[in-house]
């Protein structure tokens, strides 16, 4: 199967099963599944979850737990904005400064108390919690088909604030783990631990992670769309 094929894969289990969770349909998006508390409960036993002081967060439904415990631990949590359409492509939630931890940790609130920044003012970023369409237990991961969470970590490695040894995980249902070994693509970011509500998955992963953009494979459109390409581009 190709990459689209694994994830309409998916998305049918996931409904078919009962397991998806709102919003609907799960098709298209990085999908919400049952037991995503669960799995967030998960990951924070993890030693670099503990030793985190600032994450990089994806903004979905099935990783708001992870960003509320993020909140609750004292932890900064940055998300990027959608697309990357600003001139500064990125959000800061600071626990210190934000009341309302419910509201921070929906797409809106993050929007309207997060602090936009770009990424020379971030602080660097100990642990990257990435949402998944598709994952295996070798590290290889699927997202929705738009490439934003990959291009989100090349920008982060190209200003210092992530590298080789900055771990990277995601939260999924049991559904989304493969049996089989998944296609992937050079600036595909490699997952160090799979958590479902079940199970924590070490990868042991052998690919490698981006060491920044890679310029060959955008194109001029996309790169005219997002104003921090238009800056860096060589």
């Amino acid at each position: 199967m190709d990459k689209q094929e694994l994830r309409e894969r998916v998305w049918d289990d996931l409904e078919d099963s009962g397991e998806a969770r709102f919003p609907f349909p799960p098709h298209g998006r990085i999908p919400n599944f049952a037991g995503a508390k669960e799995a967030a409960d998960r990951l924070t036993e993890l030693a670099a979850w503990r030793d985190a002081d600032a994450i990089k967060a994806n903004p979905d439904s099935p990783q708001r737990p992870v960003r509320r415990r993020a909140l609750d631990a004292g932890k900064t949590v940055y998300v990027a904005v959608p697309r990357l359409a600003d001139e500064r492509p990125f959000l800061e939630l600071d626990p210190d400064r934000i009341d309302d931890y419910d509201e921070a940790t929906t797409i809106s609130g993050a929007d309207e108390l997060g602090v936009q920044v770009l990424p020379e003012e971030m602080a660097a970023v100990d642990l990257i919690v990435s949402g998944s369409v598709v994952v295996d237990d070798r590290g290889a991961r699927i997202g929705k088909g738009e490439g934003y969470s990959d291009l989100e970590f090349a920008l982060l490695r190209e200003v210092g604030l992530v590298d080789d040894d900055t771990t990277v995980v995601t939260t999924v249902h049991e559904l989304q783990v493969a049996d089989e070994g998944l296609p992937r693509d050079a600036h595909d970011v490699p997952m160090d631990h799979v958590v479902t509500p079940e199970r924590t998955i070490a990868t042991g992963t052998g690919y490698e992670k981006p060491d920044g953009v890679d310029w060959a494979a955008l194109d001029d459109e996309k790169i005219a769309e997002i104003p921090i390409l238009q800056e860096k581009r060589p």
